[in-house]
């Protein structure tokens, strides 16, 4: 699979991902499933909307990892690829 392709994956996970599982699944750590579920949204939301890949956090193009902070606390997302699966997962930087 190239790099175009896996981005166009990843990013229609990351852009659905209130409902994923046409695309993959979601996976949250314990840091972000204690959020309030407004502030889960929020994040999720940002997520989402993340538009700000660059050289230093996607050498590959593939649009597979990201940093949003949110309420002043830096969180990470990433999107691994299984056969058959894909996988974001939305973490705290500190549980990275």
């Amino acid at each position: 699979m190239n790099n175009k392709t896996i981005r166009e994956f990843n990013d229609k996970l990351r852009h659905n991902i209130f409902s994923p599982n046409k695309y993959g699944q979601v996976v949250l750590t314990s840091g972000v499933s204690d959020l309030s579920q407004e502030d889960l949204f929020e994040l999720l939301c940002r997520v989402r909307d993340f538009n700000d890949f660059n050289e230093g956090n996607d050498p590959y193009q593939e649009h597979d990892f990201g940093r949003v902070d949110f309420k002043d606390v830096k969180y990470f997302f990433k999107i691994d690829y299984y056969p058959y699966n894909r996988i974001l997962t939305v973490m705290l930087a500190e549980e990275y």
